[in-house]
């Protein structure tokens, strides 16, 4: 994506990236007070939306670091919406009731619901990874996380203690037993991939 479509608000999704406590604390006063009320309104209460908020800004760290995140709306819109989706979510699962919800903030921008539905794939997509790469064996953690972080199997090699042809065959594999779990998950079929 080229750098004129990008929104100004990028600064939001780079600061909390970097990890910067000026964006984060500017982000926590300009963005949160909005959302804390959304979900005061809906049958919520304070914890409940520090969670929501926490869980939301986690998962745009992640997507940043993971996918290089570039904002093509306002942070503002993109924000509100996927924590107001996480509310919803969470309402949903802690009743079988039908849900009511008061909104006079929803964002009808394409621009925005499309950012949205990107971050909120990439959250299904990076939670059914971790929930399949805690069933692998440890032997198998062990080698993905190394070859995740190592530059070279060489390396992973002389880390494990093993030969270069024993920790390509065991990545392989690994890899190959991964992939199998997580197309073979139920959730699998419901993620845009």
């Amino acid at each position: 994506m080229s750098d004129k479509n990008l929104h100004p608000d990028q600064i939001y999704i780079d600061g909390l990236a970097q990890n910067n406590s000026t964006i984060i604390q500017s982000i926590y006063k300009k963005f949160v007070p909005k959302v804390k009320n959304y979900i005061r309104t809906n049958s919520g209460d304070d914890d409940q939306a520090q969670d929501v908020i926490q869980e939301v800004l986690i998962t745009i760290y992640n997507q940043a670091k993971t996918n290089g995140l570039q904002l093509t709306c306002p942070f503002d819109a993109y924000f509100f919406l996927l924590c107001k989706r996480r509310w919803l979510n969470e309402l949903k699962k802690s009743s079988n009731k039908e849900v009511t919800l008061i909104d006079d903030n929803v964002s009808t921008d394409e621009p925005v619901q499309e950012m949205a539905f990107q971050t909120e794939t990439f959250d299904a997509k990076q939670s059914l990874f971790d929930e399949m790469f805690q069933k692998l064996g440890e032997k198998c953690q062990e080698v993905l996380k190394l070859s995740f972080i190592t530059k070279t199997m060489e390396e992973v090699a002389e880390k494990l203690n093993v030969t270069y042809g024993y920790v390509r065959k065991k990545k392989s594999l690994c890899t190959g037993q991964l992939t199998e779990m997580i197309q073979q998950s139920p959730r699998f079929r419901s993620i845009n991939y």
